[in-house]
């Protein structure tokens, strides 16, 4: 009944996540981004379990204790791992609107949100909870340039995502100035991912681009 019931809703709930997401955009980008931003930059784990188990646990939790964000987001990130995005949709939905956005664990839901649309082929809809992220937090994190120019390419916005490396490389050029260090300072990212991230580079080394 928990699951059937969040996705009787889920459909809505991704229609206008769709529509607002084209509506926004990422301001440009600072010159350096050095701050780690651990908090936010990190999966929310609220069991140890793992597949459908992990997934029977925190559906069981969540009946029994609607207010559970961590769970709810957890739940969520699975969902969609195994393809119910809908499901996913609407779980993370639940997590976001049981905490406060200046917590912590608002930060990390909104980032493993933008992350698991990304997968799931919904890039507008990641960059707007990117943008959403971006905008409330005062912060230049080392996360922003790589991510954002990797959902920014997949979007077909090359010449902001190319300025978005651009900062990458300004704060980090012993890193970013090739694809050489990917897999070591990327380890969590899909291989899809830091191969597109090698075309942001290649295009960047072929023309990059001048700051400001």
């Amino acid at each position: 009944m928990f699951i059937r019931n969040l996705l009787l809703a889920s459909a809505l709930a991704a229609a206008l996540a769709s529509g607002a997401a084209r509506a926004q955009s990422l301001p440009k980008p600072n010159e350096f981004y050095f701050d780690a931003d651990a908090q936010t930059a990190r999966p929310v784990i609220a069991v140890r379990e793992t597949g459908e188990a992990a997934m029977d646990r925190l559906a069981k939790i969540l009946e029994r204790k609607p207010r559970a964000p961590a769970e709810a987001a957890q739940l969520a990130h699975l969902a969609m791992e195994a393809g119910r995005t809908e499901l996913g949709r609407q779980l993370y939905g639940r997590a976001l609107h049981e905490i406060d956005s200046g917590s912590a664990q608002w930060r990390a839901i909104h980032w493993n949100y933008a992350w698991d649309l990304y997968h799931a082929g919904a890039g507008e809809d990641a960059l707007k909870i990117f943008v959403t992220l971006h905008n409330a937090r005062g912060v230049s994190a080392s996360w922003m340039p790589p991510t954002y120019a990797v959902v920014l390419w997949s979007l077909g916005r090359k010449d902001e995502a190319l300025q978005w490396y651009a900062a990458a490389v300004r704060t980090e050029p012993d890193q970013w100035r090739n694809a050489s260090r990917y897999a070591e300072l990327l380890p969590n990212w899909r291989e899809s991912d830091r191969a597109t991230l090698v075309e942001v580079q290649k295009a960047w080394a072929a023309n990059p681009p001048a700051w400001p």
